[in-house]
């Protein structure tokens, strides 16, 4: 009995080169925004529109017409700031609610001289309501890839600036008390 040599073949595809165009960088495709994620940008917004129009109804001038520095949200019911009152030095937040309220009423030196920061973060602010609309509408977070990311940045960034203009504001009130 003769048997017969077969040989077998194997079909190996041709290497890649080393530059393909498969090791490029990978698409960037935007997430669809879920409908839970929606509806939180749209109760965003809205409650972005209670604030400014409770900044609108604030006074945040005194009887004889002069712009406050602090102490606005106290028409609110709220009580005065506890770290002013034990320290006699304004908190980090001291002046946020006024510079709101100032801003409003279209008064932005007033607003940045009551909490620069508050000021930037209200104009911020007044951006992001047309941001969450749009976004929740066209269901795609507009100009940025993550929405968790840009949130934890732009807190990161608020909180150092509001630090960085305590400090400022604690060495002009140290400042005063040694030259007085």
């Amino acid at each position: 009995m003769l048997l017969k040599h077969t040989q077998v073949v194997a079909i190996v595809p041709p290497l890649l080169p080393e530059t393909s165009e498969f090791e490029s960088e990978p698409l960037e495709v935007l997430p669809v925004l879920r409908w839970w994620v929606r509806a939180g940008l749209l109760i965003v917004a809205a409650g972005l529109f209670v604030v400014f129009g409770i900044a609108i109804w604030l006074k945040p001038y005194d009887d004889q017409g002069q712009p406050l520095r602090m102490e606005t949200h106290r028409q609110l019911g709220l009580p005065s700031c506890q770290f002013y009152f034990v320290t006699g030095i304004p908190c980090p937040s001291c002046g946020m609610t006024t510079s709101f309220a100032l801003l409003m009423h279209g008064d932005v030196w007033n607003s940045l001289r009551a909490n620069a920061v508050g000021t930037l973060l209200a104009c911020f602010c007044l951006f992001l309501i047309p941001w969450c609309l749009v976004s929740a509408h066209v269901r795609r977070p507009l100009f940025i890839r993550s929405v968790d990311r840009w949130l934890t940045w732009l807190a990161v960034a608020f909180l150092g600036l509001m630090l960085i203009r305590w400090i400022i504001v604690l060495a002009v009130v140290w400042g005063s008390r040694t030259n007085a």
